[in-house]
Parts: C-alpha cells; structure tokens; sequence
C-alpha cells in the first residue's frame, strides 16, 4: 500500500489520480490533498477518501476548507509552505505534484529532499532547473517518474535498461528519442493566428486539460517543455530529441537505441495511464483504461512540426541549446505571456512576442544557476515579461 499526496487534486490530473485510486484501493490510499481555492470538492475528496491532511494555497479557502470539515483533518498552511508540508510529510510514499507553472518549484525540491516518490505532472521546474532537481534527486536518494503522456511514454521504454553493473551507463545507448505531439488546437489550422480567440485555442482535439497547459498546446509551447524536461531527465542533447506531430496520440513517444532498434509505448489517449504508472511504480497494476485496439484506431500519421507558424517551439528549443538561466526565463515569460493573452490583453500572436524579447533581454551568466540563482531569473523575467505585455 502506497500512501499518496495529491497536490493540485481539483484540476484534471488530481481528478483522474482520484479516479484511479478508487479501482484500486488495494495499492493505493489518498494521503492528503492540496488545491488552490477549489474549497468545495476538496471537502468532497477528503470526506470520501479519509484524508489526513489538507492545504490550500488561497487563505480564505483554507479557512472556508476548516469550516466545511469541520476537524475531520489536519490543516497544513496555505501558500507554498502548505503544499511543501505536504510534499515532505513522513507518511506520505508518493508525491502526485499537478500544480501549474512555476509555484510547484519549491515543493519538488521539498518532496525530493525528502526521499520521496514524485509522480510529476508539473513539468514547468524540470523547465526552470531539471539538471539541478536530477542531482538533488540522486542526493536524497529520491525518484522522478514523469506523468505527461510523452515523457512516461519515454519514461517507461527505458525501464528495460538493466544491465550489468559493470557496464557503461545504459542511457548511453539511447540514440535519440521520438517525442510526438497532437498538434494542439491548430495542427490543421489555415487561418491567421492574429485572429486566434481563447476560446478558440482551449478547444484541444484529444485531452481535456486545465487552461495554461492547453495553451501551451495550441503554442507548441507545452511540446518545448518537455523537450526540454526529457533533456534533464535523461541527460539527452538536444539534437537527440525528435519532435513528430502525430494527431491520434496513439504512439505516445518512443526511443531508438545504438542498434537502431526502436521501442514505443502505445495506448488509448487517456491519462489515467502514465499516471496510475506514476502512483504505483516501479510495479503495474491493473488495467483502468480501454485496451488498445489497433484495427479501429486504422492509420497512424506522423510528419514534421512546422516551426515558423509554432514560433513558441523554435524559442524553447533556443533556450533549449543556450541552457544555464535561459529556460527559467522562457518559462516565467510564457506564464506571462499566456495569462496576459487569456486576459484579452495581447493576441495569440503576442504569445511569442513578449517571451522573444523577455529572452532577448536576458544577460546569462553562464554555467548552471544555484536554486536560489534560478529563483532570482525567475522573478526577473516575470517583471519584464509584464513590461513586454505592454
């Protein structure tokens, strides 16, 4: 039985770990919960699932959270301090961080320095300072599974690696990887982006997903990220990571090896699986998704992404290639930039406007930055990222 903390449990990631730890309550038990103003269903969660703990980010929905269990658990702080209690509680084995953006950098570090189990959904820190997180993780003898479909897809093929202790470092016999993409809302988009709407660009063809994170799927932006997340996760050049759009999401990523050899993890679009893996690893447990039929699935497509209409993309694989502070800044501006456009205060197109000049206007030091170094970037280029907005 692994105890797990849910952080981010009212949006769609949190939602779906619930549902998976319903089909098997022989594995898995809900530890404490973590939201950020959703006071209302994380009562319903934690009446449901016998929480011992709780927080929530907002502070007048943690006071609202108190009334509404009435003593039923214990209330961690609001803020960061609340969500890292949580991630480095002793009773918990498996941190589920599905937080967004840059707030889940403090309680990564916090769940990895307390040796724990991080199923991460919130790849934006891996963005900010993965290399960093991967030695801290070493340090504390901690371990981060990925639960973004592609990355567990990758994730997972190279959990084969198993060889003599002796030997070369098996990573090193990976080739390169194949990191496919759905396309997002526009990946048969003829139209002018200037004219793009929100609503327009939340309506993803195959995931439902919180607003950020769907974005950055209509930008490419999210297939950056994780361009770069699987770099630090893997110790990959960039030049050994392949982006391929593939619209049926079927073939969530694969990975060649020396020999040319390739293998791929397949499923049905659903995200029950990378993170059910995520929760139960390094074992697998049940089946809690459709099975994989290949003859109604029919064709599978693939081709290149196209960089010049998806600037967003050809930006991260730059901060990608210049590395130290650079994908700090290319995170905290595309937070910006994409809050800004679900505001109505810039276009689409000024999506990549302002995070172009936000890393244009960034002096990097070189080498790898310190935690607090990234923290410092970080709140730099969220300031002039506002600037660029205007």
């Amino acid at each position: 039985m692994k105890r797990v903390a849910i952080l981010g449990s009212t949006g769609s990631i949190g939602v779906n770990a619930l549902n998976v730890i319903r089909e098997m309550p022989e594995l898995l038990s809900v530890f404490g919960l973590a939201a950020h103003s959703n006071s209302a269903l994380v009562a319903e969660q934690a009446k449901e699932f016998n929480v011992a703990a709780v927080s929530m980010f907002d502070v007048k929905a943690a006071a609202d959270l108190k009334t509404r269990l009435n003593g039923r658990a214990k209330h961690l702080a609001p803020g960061v301090e609340g969500l890292c209690d949580l991630a480095s509680h002793p009773d918990v084995d498996v941190v589920l961080t599905s937080v967004v953006g840059g707030v889940g950098f403090a309680p990564l570090l916090a769940a990895i320095r307390a040796g724990k189990i991080v199923a991460l959904a919130n790849k934006e820190p891996m963005v900010m300072a993965g290399a960093q997180f991967m030695l801290e993780a070493a340090r504390w003898n901690a371990k981060i599974v990925p639960v973004d479909s592609e990355p567990s897809a990758i994730f997972q093929c190279v959990q084969g690696l198993n060889p003599d202790p002796r030997a070369a470092a098996p990573l090193k016999t990976i080739r390169r990887v194949i990191l496919t993409a759905s396309g997002g809302a526009f990946a048969n988009f003829k139209g002018d982006f200037a004219d793009v709407t929100p609503d327009m660009a939340l309506k993803h063809p195959t995931w439902k997903m919180g607003k950020k994170i769907t974005i950055d799927c209509a930008t490419l932006m999210n297939k950056g990220f994780e361009l770069i997340e699987i770099m630090n996760l893997f110790g990959l050049r960039r030049d050994q990571v392949e982006i391929v759009i593939h619209p049926q999401s079927i073939f969530h990523s694969g990975v060649e090896f020396s020999d040319g050899s390739v293998l791929a993890q397949m499923g049905v679009p659903d995200m029950k699986l990378p993170i059910q893996y995520g929760m139960t690893y390094p074992e697998r447990g049940g089946r809690v998704i459709e099975p994989l039929d290949l003859i109604k699935a029919g064709t599978l497509e693939f081709r290149a992404p196209d960089f010049s209409r998806f600037p967003c993309l050809a930006l991260a694989r730059e901060a990608a290639l210049k590395g130290g502070g650079m994908p700090v800044v290319l995170n905290a501006a595309d937070e910006i930039a994409v809050e800004a456009f679900l505001a109505g205060r810039i276009k689409f197109t000024g999506i990549p406007r302002v995070i172009e000049k936000t890393m244009a206007a960034y002096a990097p030091s070189g080498g790898l930055p310190s935690f607090q170094e990234v923290v410092e970037v970080d709140a730099w280029a969220r300031a002039k990222a506002e600037e660029n907005c205007k």
